[in-house]
């Protein structure tokens, strides 16, 4: 392969890589978009950065062949990834990308970082992520940058999707005891995972992922929708575990939660019109008053194509 002929402007690739799915944009030197696929998660764990590298490379290969331009080497490849926080995990996913040579310069990223870049550019602001996990972000008026959450699965991520799946098991196991009231849950979970007992889901949470875990999320969210009150509960438990993570930002970086705050919202559990995020949007109205809620999408692989772009040397 080769980075272009002559006479074709650079190509630049942007990656955001979540724990469910991984999204690749295909782009020129000027941005225009050329082409868009997406695969399977490639979250970093200890030990499995190899296979994170395989999907990319073939998802790269697929992206490239949408475009007709199989036989081009893209002249730059930002991957912003979750775990990629951890120094030694992004630099085995560099290294192994490298040697895959998926493209002529590449560049891992934490995957919060080119939704901050897609976000707010340069400006300040607060980001919040929920998807699988759950982590927020926020660049203060001096461009200093903050964290608060992203602890990963086994002690944080609080108001993730993961998190909501993990403590909807516990509300279904504890109403088939009797401890807890009863809930539409248990039946919803098992129809959709087709089992036929509850007794089915111990063998099932013992090997679940935090990506399985999530995909009881948008069942909480239906069941909640019809007025469940163990649903709606977690939903609101959810809801301020986030909220939390806004105002300690807020306060952090924006001297206290009335002053203006821009907040840009990311991650499947906070999409356009889901639950959580309807709730989320009527709460930060109480709970962070300065804060004004960005109404467009957050798009971190477009991020990521802008990121690459500037190692490019464009303007953007």
């Amino acid at each position: 392969m080769s980075a272009g002929s002559l006479d074709q402007t650079p190509l630049v690739v942007g990656i955001d890589g979540g724990g469910t799915r991984t999204r690749v944009i295909l782009a020129d030197a000027h941005g225009n978009v050329l082409a868009r696929t997406e695969g399977p998660g490639t979250a970093l764990s200890p030990g499995h950065e190899s296979s994170a590298a395989d999907v990319i490379k073939s998802l790269i290969a697929d992206v490239l062949a949408i475009a007709d331009r199989a036989d081009t080497r893209p002249a730059v490849c930002v991957v912003g990834v979750a775990g990629a926080g951890q120094e030694r995990a992004a630099q085995a996913l560099w290294s192994a990308l490298a040697s895959r040579r998926v493209a002529d310069d590449v560049s891992v990223q934490g995957d919060a970082t080119i939704a901050m870049e897609d976000a707010f550019g340069d400006a300040a602001g607060v980001l919040l992520i929920s998807g699988t996990g759950s982590v927020a972000f926020s660049r203060a008026p001096d461009g200093r940058v903050e964290r608060c959450g992203g602890w990963g699965p086994n002690v944080g991520d609080e108001g993730s999707a993961a998190w909501l799946g993990r403590r909807a098991l516990s509300v279904v196991t504890a109403a088939s005891d009797g401890r807890e009231p009863e809930t539409a849950l248990g039946g919803a979970m098992l129809t959709a995972l087709e089992m036929e007992s509850l007794d089915e889901l111990i063998p099932w949470a013992v090997d679940a992922t935090p990506a399985k875990l999530a995909t009881l999320a948008p069942i909480v969210m239906q069941v909640a929708a019809t007025g469940d009150l163990r649903a709606n509960a977690l939903i609101s438990l959810c809801v301020e575990e986030l909220v939390l993570h806004v105002r300690t930002l807020a306060r952090r970086c924006f001297v206290d939660e009335r002053a203006a705050v821009p907040v840009a919202l990311a991650g499947g559990l906070l999409s356009k019109g889901s639950l959580v995020r309807k709730r989320l949007e009527q709460r930060l109205k109480s709970a962070v008053p300065g804060a004004t809620v960005r109404a467009e999408d957050v798009d971190a692989a477009r991020g990521a194509v802008r990121k690459a772009r500037r190692l490019l040397g464009v303007e953007v």
